[in-house]
């Protein structure tokens, strides 16, 4: 279903593109939300259906530093990071008083947990997986920035999912340009499976609630 949608989502990146190209030479003007609104939700929830994380609590730090690695190159480049590949565009034409201008915006929505979606993950299975994870990401999955670490509890477990599943493949996190992401890569060498990584998951569903 979502490769469906990958035609519909690059046409409206094109489109965005280029009517914003179109004002490149043309002073600052403060960026236009609502083109966030189709992946990520009108309250930033995110969306399954195109894959787009919600945004909603985000740390403001974690925010700008992915902005900032999709519009340089270091992320949403590899062919088969579907997901990346519809973000990167989309932040190759932001400026950097755009980019400060969206992680303002963003950090004025309430941080509201997504609901759960996972249904089949073994919590006590990945409490033990998630051991590795709480140097970085906090014994509550609280994120830590000291780590250059962001928060996973609350976060949308079906993206959760597509990124430990990206890191593991090398899809994300093998970028030279991705020095925060290449640790993620690593750790998650202890996944063995798609299961081991539904269990991980399905425990960070149980924190901060």
């Amino acid at each position: 279903m979502f490769r469906k949608v990958i035609p519909v989502v690059l046409a409206f990146s094109v489109a965005v593109i280029a009517s914003m190209g179109a004002s490149a030479a043309e002073p600052h003007e403060p960026v236009d939300h609502r083109f966030c609104f189709t992946c990520h939700g009108t309250d930033g929830m995110g969306s399954e259906g195109i894959q787009g994380p919600r945004l909603a609590g985000m740390e403001s730090w974690y925010l700008k530093r992915q902005l900032e690695l999709f519009r340089a190159g270091g992320r949403g480049v590899h062919p088969m990071d579907f997901e990346g590949m519809e973000m990167q565009p989309m932040a190759a034409i932001l400026t950097d008083e755009e980019i400060d201008d969206i992680v303002q915006w963003a950090s004025t929505w309430e941080y509201v947990p997504a609901e759960p979606t996972i249904t089949d993950g073994n919590v006590e299975h990945g409490e033990q997986l998630y051991r590795a994870c709480v140097m970085c990401h906090g014994d509550e999955a609280q994120g830590n920035q000291a780590m250059n670490a962001p928060a996973l509890q609350g976060q949308n477990d079906w993206y959760l999912v597509t990124q430990l599943k990206n890191f593991k493949a090398g899809y994300r996190g093998a970028n030279p340009l991705d020095t925060f992401g290449a640790p993620m890569r690593a750790m998650t060498s202890g996944l063995a499976n798609e299961q081991d990584i539904i269990d991980v998951v399905s425990y960070i569903n149980t924190l901060g609630r």
